[in-house]
């Protein structure tokens, strides 16, 4: 059995999460300024331009399984008819085999090998042409996901080796608790 988290009385927890905020705080801002502060802001000049939001998932060639960390991330966006309005569309794109010669997934930063990302597009309507808008990759696309921020309020957070856990924590290699891609596709056909 693991050890526990400290335990503490209401006021030093209310204490201690009080700190807490005031560390959040800035992070917070920062992540707020980073899409206000950009060069351009989306309210004031897409109005009814189509966007597209793409997840450069890992491929490997021959596997039977893709990527299961990719595959666990792109199956929480489940619900996604709410970006109609925005006139936007998220898909999800491999460097799997096809019949074209492209480097699409290298010249956006995920190439064969290279790992995940997440780009957004704008297609201006008058001359067909599509600008990159937006770009991140490896831990950063998990600002746009839901997974694991639950998993990090969790009292032993993500229980990973890379973490600087206190002794006696649950701790295992990361991403290993993560479903693999039969796993999640399971789930899905459970629900169908």
């Amino acid at each position: 059995m693991p050890d526990l988290p400290p335990v503490v009385d209401e006021p030093t927890w209310h204490a201690e999460l009080d700190a807490l905020r005031v560390r959040e705080k800035p992070a917070t801002r920062e992540l707020d300024a980073i899409g206000a502060a950009g060069p351009v802001r989306l309210t004031d000049v897409f109005d009814a331009e189509r966007q597209l939001i793409t997840y450069h998932h890992m491929w490997t060639d021959g596997a039977d399984w893709q990527c299961p960390g990719c595959t666990g991330y792109t199956a929480q966006f489940t619900r996604l008819e709410f970006l109609d309005s925005y006139g936007a569309r998220f898909v999800v794109v491999t460097n799997g085999p096809i019949d074209a010669d492209s480097s699409f997934g290298a010249g956006m930063g995920a190439g064969p090998g290279e790992g995940f990302a997440i780009n957004v597009f704008l297609r201006d309507p008058g001359t067909g042409t599509v600008h990159r808008t937006w770009h991140t990759n490896g831990r950063g696309t998990e600002q746009l996901g839901h997974t694991f921020g639950l998993i990090d309020v969790l009292a032993y957070g993500r229980q990973e080796e890379r973490q600087d856990s206190p002794d006696g924590w649950p701790q295992s290699p990361t991403y290993s608790r993560w479903p693999g891609s039969e796993d999640v596709a399971q789930a899905h056909r459970s629900q169908q």
